[in-house]
């Protein structure tokens, strides 16, 4: 991974444009070609960012093109789509590259990887006619949860976790952007399941077009069967 701490300007074109004025930023290279910019704030989330397959193309500044007077070089990514991001240095301030090695993934704390593994017994949880196709599914970014087929025979990918949040859709967004690059799997829909979703989290939902689903753990797992109560 290469860090670079820069004074830069940004510019996006693709389904939309965007810019960034000039400011100290975070430049994040990583080895899978991914690139992003950060603020100094905003937690985990970039400013924008280009996914990886891309290229990245660094050039001297013209100096004949006005909004490029007084910069050090010149980033242009581009990815499979023809999607740019063009990245105008002024002014690096620290450099460096840290090679990471493989990372082990996330570590599911016991609650949330026993959610999924007993929605992996229970498929009829989601619908009638639901069967598991795995457990941990891979994709080039990391596995997604669960893999079904729905009851219309299609692939369901369903992310799982305790607490849903705009995180985690966007992580199951990502998985399926990836599943239905694959001629093999797609089209592939998305659930979002968790003992509780946000409401920001479920607008976001709605708007990728991934389902929501709020699952009661102690029903699950046989604690708390609602034909046995009094009330």
């Amino acid at each position: 991974m290469r860090l670079l701490i820069a004074r830069c300007k940004v510019d996006y074109a693709g389904r939309l444009t965007a810019h960034l004025p000039l400011a100290t930023r975070l430049l994040l290279c990583k080895a899978d070609g991914s690139i992003s910019v950060h603020a100094d704030d905003r937690a985990y989330k970039p400013l924008n960012w280009m996914n990886p397959p891309c290229t990245i193309t660094v050039r001297p500044p013209d100096d004949d093109v006005v909004d490029e007077q007084g910069l050090a070089e010149v980033w242009e990514v581009r990815n499979k789509d023809d999607d740019t991001l063009r990245i105008g240095i002024e002014e690096i301030l620290h450099d460096s590259e840290h090679t990471l090695g493989v990372d082990p993934g996330l570590q599911k704390d016991g609650v949330e990887a026993h959610l999924q593994a007993l929605l992996a017994e229970h498929p009829e949880t989601f619908g009638a006619g639901w069967r598991l196709v795995r457990r941990e599914h891979p994709t080039p970014i990391g596995p997604v949860d669960l893999l079904f087929r729905g009851s219309d025979g299609g692939y369901v990918a369903v992310e799982v976790k305790r607490r849903g949040e705009i995180d985690g859709v966007e992580q199951l967004s990502r998985y399926l952007e990836l599943m239905n690059a694959d001629p093999q799997l797609r089209p592939v829909r998305g659930m979002f399941a968790a003992q509780l979703i946000k409401p920001q989290a479920r607008v976001v939902a709605a708007a990728r077009g991934i389902d929501c689903l709020t699952v009661d753990y102690d029903a699950l797992r046989g604690l708390d069967d609602a034909e046995d109560r009094l009330f």
